[in-house]
């Protein structure tokens, strides 16, 4: 038997599994499909251990599915457009294409070496122009149905990566790749209109029975759907009159789900960045605090501002408007608590039943009207009956929040206030028959905003033209290539390059000029996983009859951070691709595993920016690939964070080395006898040989189901008790008997493949290399079936139970395992008969297969 040697098996079947073509999916088959896929990687150089934990748990989920019979999609491809990309090119005076391409090389070279399974014949490079050209088009299909728009708004600027940020890449007010505080900034810029779909990804997220539960709820909470009331205030002149006959321009819309609190608004509130504002105050006294405030605002991100322990800050207008419920003239301030992402950037302020509110009232000495009571309030009593208002502010320590009763509310005084109460839909329906309100529904989700202003990016495929305005490239001419001779060191952008931006209008023939920002990068990821099933189309971004074939992707494997970034998008974008009719199902992933963050051993993250991540490739030089695979899996659960310690790694090692021993010497090709010692004890060997038949079915079993829910670390350690099966076994035997007595030989046989089988999703090189060589068959171990197991034979003929008196453990028996109830509590008496002396049993509690405990006194 030679010795197990990983360095020099492991590149020697990638090699053979290359030239077989292992990996390769064929496109017709009856076999059933299972499309196994991991979030593609960006190319920012090598990869490290939270890399390689996510694709080794794709790669057991794709080869555990091809020896359960399916063919199996399982491709790899690189999300290689973005900023660091261009950083790098600026820094080293050379050309992202370069930077990126190389960096591609280099983590697929790794991804050979950790023996992953992938079909490298359907890569997708996202920087290709055979890729990116059907992301412009696919943008030019959502331009057709409506859903791209360009507007002038406030948007989030990250002054360190120079460019716009949708709202999801704002985490807590910082850039979520640079972690720079983002600014607001008024730009037009490009737009989905992912909005237009905000209630079906609501409702949609019922069906997505195999996602986590917390990522369901993060995109449940971000799309954020309210119930409630657009309500009509009435803007009065600069006089403070109110118009007679009020035009649209006169009405400032409010959006509220507590319209019954609407005779509690004491003041009004602008967001600083509404456009409202600067005309309310031009020219009066009120422009300049007012204007100071706006300026302040921008310098705090929207997150910062909405967050309620942050110190308040307002200024007034100098207007008023009209409270649509009763007639009265309320103040307009603009608070920099208020956002203009969310409702219409305009709030009824309500102070008593708002907390923020109360706040900025307190500060501002603005009048706290009590309207909401509960019934145990000292006031209660006072204005329970009270329509009109008696007092106009009360001195409390907090908001009054709750459900409770309305008071000084007119004739609504006395009904319940509160969200769908009886006093809120009462209010609503009030102000619809006076044309001063109506019944709507807000979402927090706002419009994708897709632009950016970097050359490393898919071009937008639009034109402006002077005299047909803004118009879309032809399709014939896509794709927009970017241009390869650019400075970016001298610090050209597509903007200042001439032979980018200067063209002919399709429309006129005249000359314009080319859209020169580039498409987010979650475009790019937004559809990757259907190019995967038609790579090489040259008419389309996919056929629709393989990609419905194919899709939607069985497991689905990446990180929790993409809740609301790619995994939302990746909803838009399939809904969208469907109700074009280039799909036939409402969701791309059907099971989603999100991985745990791999942690350094300070507890923090592994990434390259902050120089702390740890790449596998000195480990597998020392120990080989299919050791740190297994050890990488036997860490703890995939969705949990896991510490990196390599200490436990020679461990690991150690034991693939003893299956490498226990395999040989079950197939009786070990030099020597490797563990038995002494002379063969029938009833031992006997006993230790139904054990491994038991443990040979109850094993597979437990393997099978814990690949099936991915509890991966749990697999491997029933593998081990399969293996401390054999290694009682083998130690129970020598060589001669097992060769002599036809059940022990066939028994080792059967066990040494079960383990082979078993570990083949886990350790492929091993597992080839033991099915060639030891076990002496043809092909690879990964094309073979996967074992069958029958629970009957997993049974034991007899349990071992624990015997207790009123909780401690005396001592233990041996009992039939069919054994009734009754007999096995006869033979716990018996057992502690001497215990018990004296003693009167009070209860018996039998536990099957585990324990008997019996109270006495």
């Amino acid at each position: 038997m030679k010795a197990y040697n990983p360095h020099e098996i492991e590149p020697r079947l990638q090699l053979a599994w290359d030239e077989a073509g292992l990996y390769t999916v064929p496109e017709n088959s009856d076999k059933p499909k299972k499309y196994v896929l991991e979030m593609f990687p960006y190319p920012s150089g090598d990869m490290h251990m939270g890399h390689a934990s996510n694709y080794t748990y794709g790669d057991v989920v794709a080869r555990y599915s091809t020896m359960r019979g399916f063919d199996v999609l399982h491709p790899m491809g690189w999300d290689a457009f973005g900023l660091p990309a261009e950083n790098a090119a600026i820094k080293h005076h050379s050309h992202p294409a370069i930077w990126t391409y190389q960096n591609i090389e280099t983590q697929k070279n790794s991804f050979s070496r950790m023996g992953f399974s992938y079909d490298w014949d359907r890569k997708v490079v996202a920087c290709d122009p055979e890729y990116y050209r059907w992301g412009q088009w696919i943008f030019l299909k959502f331009w057709e149905r409506g859903l791209v728009e360009r507007r002038n708004s406030p948007v989030n600027w990250c002054p360190s990566c120079g460019t716009v940020l949708a709202n999801e890449q704002v985490i807590e007010g910082r850039c979520w790749r640079c972690d720079s505080e983002v600014e607001k900034r008024d730009l037009t810029q490009w737009y989905y209109k992912i909005t237009d779909y905000a209630q079906e990804l609501l409702d949609d997220l019922d069906q997505l029975e195999g996602w986590p539960e917390r990522v369901k709820q993060q995109q449940a909470n971000w799309i954020g759907r309210s119930e409630g009331a657009n309500v009509d205030f009435i803007l009065c002149d600069t006089d403070g009159n109110a118009p007679a006959d009020p035009t649209e321009d006169d009405i400032i819309t409010v959006f509220t789900t507590r319209a019954d609190t609407l005779f509690g608004c004491s003041f009004f509130l602008l967001a600083p960045e509404s456009k409202l504002v600067p005309q309310l105050v031009a020219g009066t006294e009120y422009e300049q605090p007012v204007m100071e405030l706006v300026e302040a605002a921008k310098k705090v991100t929207a997150v910062e501002r909405a967050q309620g322990d942050r110190e308040k800050h307002g200024a007034f207008t100098g207007r008023y408007v009209v409270n649509p419920i009763n007639g009265e003239k309320v103040p307009v301030w603009v608070g920099d608590y208020i956002v203009a992402d969310y409702g219409t950037g305009a709030v009824m302020a309500v102070p008593c039943g708002d907390q923020r509110d109360f706040e900025f009232a307190r500060k501002y000495n603005l009048p706290i009207i009590p309207i909401i009571l509960g019934e145990d309030d000292p006031l209660y009593p006072q204005l329970k009956d009270e329509q009109s208002r008696v007092v106009t502010s009360v001195d409390w320590e907090e908001a009054y929040n709750a459900e409770g009763k309305l008071v000084q509310s007119g004739c609504f005084t006395g009904m319940t206030g509160g969200k769908h109460s009886e006093g809120e839909e009462a209010v609503v329906t009030a102000l619809q028959e006076m044309g001063r309100g109506k019944r709507t529904v807000e979402f927090r989700l706002r419009d994708w905003l897709i632009s950016r202003q970097r050359y490393w990016g898919n071009p937008i495929p639009a034109i402006h033209c002077e005299h047909c305005g803004v118009v879309s490239v032809p399709e014939e001419d896509l794709p927009v290539r970017l241009p390869e001779d650019i400075d970016l060191a001298a610090g050209e952008t597509l903007a200042t390059h001439a032979g980018f931006v200067n063209t002919t209008c399709p429309v006129c023939g005249e000359p314009a000029k080319r859209e020169t920002d580039t498409m987010d990068t979650f475009t790019c990821s937004s559809w990757y996983y259907m190019r995967y099933t038609d790579p090489h189309n040259v008419h389309g971004p996919f056929d629709p009859a393989k990609a419905n074939a194919w899709m939607p992707v069985d497991q689905y494997i990446g990180g929790i951070e993409h809740a609301i970034l790619h995994l939302l998008y990746s909803r838009f974008f399939t809904k969208v691709l469907r109700d074009c009719g280039l799909l036939d199902f409402d969701e791309p992933f059907t099971n989603l595993l999100c991985q745990g963050m791999v942690l350094d051993a300070h507890g923090d993250v592994m990434s390259k920016s902050k120089g702390n991540v740890v790449s596998p490739e000195e480990m597998i030089a020392e120990y080989g690939a299919d050791a740190v695979r297994a050890y990488i899996l036997f860490l703890g659960p995939p969705e949990k964070e896991k510490l990196w310690n390599e200490d436990g790694l020679p461990g690991m090692y150690k034991f693939l080395n003893r299956l490498w021993r226990q395999v040989h010497d079950l197939m009786g090709k070990a030099d020597e006898d490797t563990l038995f010692a002494g002379s063969v004890d029938e009833k031992a060997a006997q006993a230790a040989a139904d054990k491994l038949a038991r443990e040979r079915h109850r094993v597979v079993g437990k393997v099978s189901a814990d690949i099936e829910r991915n509890n991966f670390n749990t697999a491997i350690a029933a593998i081990m008790e399969l293996s401390n099966a054999a290694g009682e076994f083998l130690r129970a035997t020598d060589a001669e008997t097992r060769a002599a007595n036809a059940d022990y030989a066939a028994l080792s046989q059967e066990v040494a493949e079960v383990l082979v089988k078993l570990m083949a999703p886990i350790t492929p090189h091993l597992s080839d290399e033991l099915w060639r060589t030891a076990l002496g068959r043809e092909g690879f171990v990964c094309s073979e079936p996967w074992p069958e197991f029958d629970p009957e034979k997993a049974k034991a003929d007899e349990v071992e139970l624990a015997v207790q008196i009123c909780g401690k453990v005396k001592t233990r028996i041996m009992v039939a395992a069919d054994a009734p109830e009754p007999e096995i509590l006869e033979a716990a008496r018996a057992a502690v008969a001497d215990a018990l002396a004296g003693k009167q049993v009070k209860k018996e509690v039998y536990v099957p297969g585990r324990l008997v405990n019996i109270v006495a006194v």
